[in-house]
This record gives structure tokens, C-alpha cells and sequence, in this order.
């Protein structure tokens, strides 16, 4: 074994046990390398474990029990134990280490143990034009790999994202997910002919992809996909245009604070907060005071998103005479966690007007200096967002498969 050993018999161990036809067979097979009876094999596999219990506490019978168990999870209900089937490959060949005349036999039982992780990222790739449930599998596999920073695991990954049409989408958008894995300069002209291809059912994943890795010459599609009539990709698209900052991006998404789905609202509301500047603060201070909703939560949620210099304007809306607005104002001050908002919080919670007070969700601000961070940092917008999230009843989960 070479480079990342753990991560190379685990893999191989999870490989070995999916690979299992006839999983009583393998377990017998190497209950029998063990060098243990052929008494206790026989209990073993008629699931008789009672059988067992007086056996000595040595490593090989360690393993013998183990199996054991297997086969007797086997016999019971005809399902395969995942974890202890997992485990029987990395045991052995511990054990074969340990005591070397049972190495032999245990390695004829359980198969040729990888030589390192080249040889398992080979496999896995090859696997890749398996049925789909090993494909599903392989892709998993070769991302724990890249994520180890295998090389190998990366160029494939890199292949797999550059082929939008002959890929299953889900093993390719599977890969698009994690591309700041393995994504650089190179898959840039496939993502674009992918992020082109608007027919595609992968498209909303192209767009974020490019944004990930920061491929601005993807704007003006990804722009355009605010008009595509498929309301997640939609969202992806305002989602992009937000991780990537684009500030000319604002009017389109201005026009998408009017969609027809609260998702896509909500997600123009956060790219706005993310994008940042005095242009994207007056748009949304102009929706919701339009608006005059207190479910637009978004656009409140977004507003606080801008920190310290909005808190006094909100504060200022505590006292409108339309308690709509209020309501808003409460509600973005409570996002803020400034302490200047806990005055005019507590005011409004102990009025008795219909509208719902927002004090009792204030939180004393958290132990961090506004004034050491830009306003619009990328550090900033991804702080807050997980606040926007949080706080937005029509927020959905990142990206997902």
C-alpha cells in the first residue's frame, strides 16, 4: 500500500462487499481461511453464533465472528450487512499482516487487495460505463478520491464534466456539484456549451458550475436563463449571478423580484444582498416598501443582509403608520442582530397592536466587528446567507441532485 492507505482499503472494502453475487459463498470462503474448524464453519453458516460463544478472544477468530455475523444476517432475512461487509475486506488483511500464515488464504478468499489508489480510481472509472447503479456508485467514489487529492480521480471527473450529452445527467450533474474539486480553466469551454444547451436538463447545474469557478464569460447566458420557463433553473440562474457578483446582472434580477414562484423571489432577493452596492440596497428598499407584505420576508431578510448602514432607516420604519411595514422593519432589525434595533424592538413588543412583534427573535449580536469587513466582500455575502436562508420560508436547500 502507498499513498492514503485507510482511504484505499476502505474504498476497496465498500468496492468488495457491492461486488458480492453470491455473498454466503464469499462469507464461507473466507470463514474457512481463517484456519477455524470445520465444525465452527458449518455452526457459522447454519447462523448457530450460541455456537460460538466459549471461542478464544484471538484476532483470527475476531474475524471469524465478524463473518459470522454476516452470514448469519445473510440467513436470516436476505439482507447484506453494509457496514460489517465493508469492514471484512480491511480486517483480513490486517489480520494477514498480523498473523502471516493466514495472509495467504485470506487473500485467495477475499480477492487481490488494490495496490494503491491509482489502481481503484482505474476501476472506478471503468465503472463509469457500468449499469446505473455502479455508475452512481463510481462517481461517488472518484469524488471521496479527488477530495483525497488524487490526480487521477480529478482528470476523470474533469472528462466526466466536460461531456454534458453523452453522460447520465445524474452522475454528470453528480460531478458538477463538487466541481471546485477538480474544476479549472480547462472545462471551461465544455461548460459553456453545456450552459448553452438550454434545453438540457442539466442546465441550472451548468450555471453554477461556471459561477463556482468564477467564469464570468457565462453571464450573459446565465442571464438569460432568468427567462427560462423552468422555474428551478430560474433560481439557479439568479443563484449564479449572485455567487459571481455581477453587478450588471441587477435590473434582470430586479424584474425577477416580480416572478411568478417564490422561489425564484426569493432567490433574486438574495443575489441582490450578495451582488451588494447602493443600486441593489435601493432596489429592494423600493420592492418592499411597495409591497407593503409582511410575508415578503425575503425581501426584508435581504435588505438586512447589508448590515450596519441600513439598521438606522429600519429602525425609522418601526414608527410608519402602516403596520405592514412595520412588520417588515421588525423583521429585517431582528436579521441584523445590531444591538442599536433592541430599543425600537422592545417598544413595538410591548405595544398592543395586531401586528406580530419581532423583538422575541432578536439575538444578541454575535462577538464579530462589522467595521474590519467590505461592506460587499465575498466573505461577507457568504456569512449571510446561510442568514437569508434561515430566515426565508421559501429558501430551498443550495443544490441538489
Amino acid at each position: 500500500m502507498t499513498d492514503h492507505r485507510g482511504a484505499v482499503l476502505r474504498l476497496w472494502g465498500r468496492q468488495l462487499y457491492e461486488r458480492q453475487g453470491e455473498p454466503l459463498a464469499w462469507a464461507e470462503a473466507v470463514l474457512e481461511a481463517t484456519g477455524r474448524p470445520p465444525t465452527a464453519v458449518t455452526a457459522a453458516m447454519s447462523g448457530r453464533l450460541d455456537a460460538l460463544a466459549d471461542s478464544p478472544s484471538d484476532r483470527a477468530w475476531l474475524l471469524f465472528r465478524t463473518v459470522a455475523k454476516l452470514a448469519a444476517n445473510l440467513r436470516g432475512d436476505g439482507r447484506y450487512d453494509a457496514d460489517v461487509g465493508t469492514r471484512i475486506g480491511p480486517l483480513a488483511l490486517w489480520l494477514g499482516e498480523l498473523e502471516p500464515p493466514l495472509a495467504g488464504p485470506l487473500g485467495d478468499a477475499l480477492g487481490h487487495p488494490p495496490d494503491g489508489p491509482t489502481s481503484l480510481v482505474t476501476v472506478h472509472a471503468a465503472e463509469l460505463s457500468r449499469n446505473r447503479t455502479i455508475r452512481l456508485r463510481a462517481i461517488d467514489a472518484l469524488l471521496e478520491w479527488a477530495e483525497l487529492g488524487h490526480p487521477q480521480a480529478r482528470a476523470v471527473l474533469s472528462e466526466v464534466a466536460s461531456d454534458h450529452r453523452t453522460q447520465d445527467v445524474t452522475v454528470w450533474t453528480k460531478a458538477l456539484n463538487r466541481i471546485a474539486l477538480f474544476g479549472d480553466a480547462s472545462v471551461e469551454p465544455s461548460l459553456l456549451r453545456a450552459l448553452a444547451d438550454t434545453g438540457h436538463r442539466g442546465v441550472r447545474w451548468s450555471a453554477l458550475a461556471c459561477a463556482e469557478l468564477g467564469f464570468r464569460r457565462a453571464v450573459p447566458l446565465i442571464t438569460a436563463l432568468l427567462e427560462h420557463p423552468d422555474p428551478m433553473v430560474r433560481e439557479g440562474a439568479c443563484e449564479a449571478l449572485g455567487l459571481l457578483e455581477e453587478h450588471a446582472a441587477v435590473p434582470a434580477l430586479t424584474a425577477r423580484l416580480n416572478d411568478e414562484t417564490n422561489g425564484v423571489r426569493s432567490r433574486a432577493a438574495l443575489a441582490l444582498s450578495q451582488i451588494g452596492g447602493d443600486r441593489a440596497l435601493a432596489v429592494l428598499w423600493q420592492a418592499m416598501m411597495e409591497r407593503r407584505n409582511p410575508k415578503a420576508s425575503h425581501l426584508a431578510s435581504a435588505i438586512a443582509a447589508f448590515g450596519p448602514p441600513v439598521v438606522d432607516d429600519l429602525i425609522a420604519l418601526t414608527t410608519d403608520p402602516d403596520p405592514d411595514l412595520r412588520a417588515l422593519a421588525c423583521r429585517a432589525l431582528g436579521s441584523t442582530a445590531d444591538d442599536r434595533a433592541l430599543p425600537a424592538l422592545e417598544r413595538l413588543a410591548a405595544t398592543t397592536s395586531p401586528e406580530p412583534p419581532s423583538a422575541a427573535s432578536w439575538q444578541p449580536p454575535p462577538s464579530r466587528d462589522w467595521a474590519d469587513r467590505a461592506p460587499h466582500s465575498r466573505a461577507h455575502h457568504i456569512d449571510l446567507s446561510s442568514t437569508l436562508v434561515s430566515t426565508d420560508v421559501h429558501s430551498e436547500p443550495r443544490r441538489s441532485t
